[in-house]
């Protein structure tokens, strides 16, 4: 039950992907907008920053100015003033319209002395404001400089996560059409063991049923040669049944592997399906015939199986070649064969159930499978799993 829960989940996960991209695709215009909409503001901050730094510089040459007048006219008031009171104080000796004159120049004077003032007092509230304005400005900048640097960061890690999540998704939609597929391909195996013992021990315990009717019939009869031809019938049917189920329960799971080890079962399974396909298969057995654990003796038995089975049923070869090597840090296998090839670049098309079964059992022990082909060139699986030589404990 827990594959089948575990497919149920990543279908699960699949269902919500496009949920998933919908929100990564909101979030991304989300981030994306925020930066140019950051980006928007510093640009136009800078402007005005510089803008008013220019008209800062405008305002401060203009209080200057005002300064220097300013002082000028309160020296020219001071003069005057003492010329008018000069003049005031020596009234006899000066006509009504020179005092007139000398006092017009005076208020004069003061009057544009005044306006000098106002407008300096106005130019330094400006300029004061224009100082306010740019610190202001610079946290502006500041602020959003380090936003979108954030931002950015942020922006960078969305990424990163997002292309992780795809990744996932990618990877949990393979692993889900592998998974419906090594289903799939349970169903079709549990479908031909159903067919091989309808087939044959089915169809021969039906037909001793049969004759051992028969042969009662005929001993009732009193016939017994009848019965003995019978019997001997009989006998074949059971020795052909006894055959059919050996060859079954071997091809479920090999007696020899748990008795004799993964060497003597490997030659003797190579051997019959050499002679039974009529093709030539080269073995090549290296390492010490030490009994491995026993998920590593049936994971290697079955990827030779596949292999074999896969160049047999679709390379048509007329030579494979099997190498097995038992190292003291890994185990290698290569399995070659002559036959049509395929197009590696086309490699899922055949993914057939054996290809992916042996995939899946590689990769349960860590391992590498490699699928070298080419087109009328025959193909090259090889295998490379680590392991640690030790003997196997029953």
């Amino acid at each position: 039950m827990q594959p089948l829960q575990n497919i149920k989940c990543m279908v699960g996960t699949l269902m919500s992907k496009k949920m998933l991209d919908n929100i990564i695709k909101k979030m991304t215009e989300v981030v994306e907008q925020s930066q140019e909409e950051i980006l928007e503001i510093s640009e136009q901050t800078e402007k005005e920053y510089m803008s008013i730094q220019e008209e800062l510089v405008h305002i401060k040459i203009l209080v200057k100015q005002h300064i220097e007048k300013s002082d000028y006219l309160e020296k020219k008031v001071r003069d005057s003033r003492k010329r008018l009171s000069e003049v005031s104080k020596q009234f006899g000796k000066h006509n009504e319209n020179e005092i007139k004159r000398v006092y017009d120049e005076t208020h004069a004077l003061q009057t544009e002395l005044i306006i000098v003032q106002q407008e300096e007092q106005a130019l330094r509230q400006k300029r004061d404001d224009l100082e306010r304005r740019l610190v202001q400005l610079e946290k502006t900048i500041e602020h959003a400089d380090s936003l979108g640097q954030k931002v950015s960061v942020i922006a960078s890690f969305l990424q990163d996560d997002f292309e992780e999540v795809n990744e996932y998704l990618k990877s949990a939609h393979e692993k889900q059409q592998i998974g419906l597929k090594i289903i799939e391909a349970q169903e079709q195996e549990r479908k031909r063991i159903s067919r091989e013992i309808h087939d044959g021990p089915a169809q021969s315990l039906a037909n001793i049923l049969l004759r051992s009717e028969i042969v009662e019939l005929s001993l009732r009869n009193k016939n017994i040669d009848e019965a003995l031809y019978e019997m001997q019938s009989f006998r074949k049917n059971i020795q052909q049944s006894l055959q059919e189920v050996r060859r079954i329960i071997y091809d479920l799971r090999p007696m020899t592997l748990d008795d004799l080890g993964l060497f003597p079962t490997i030659k003797k399974h190579v051997s019959t399906i050499s002679k039974f396909n009529d093709i030539e298969i080269q073995l090549a057995l290296h390492g010490e015939e030490k009994r491995l654990t026993t998920q590593y003796e049936v994971a290697l038995f079955r990827l030779i199986q596949e292999g074999l089975q896969n160049a047999i049923k679709h390379a048509d070869a007329s030579l494979i070649k099997v190498l097995l090597e038992v190292h003291k840090d890994k185990i290698s296998l290569v399995i070659k064969d002559d036959g049509v090839g395929f197009n590696p670049e086309e490699g899922e098309k055949v993914g057939s159930y054996g290809i992916i079964g042996m995939k899946e059992r590689v990769d349960l022990l860590d391992g590498e499978l490699k699928i070298d082909s080419e087109i009328n060139k025959g193909t090259t699986i090889k295998v490379v799993i680590p392991y640690e030589k030790e003997v196997a404990t029953t």
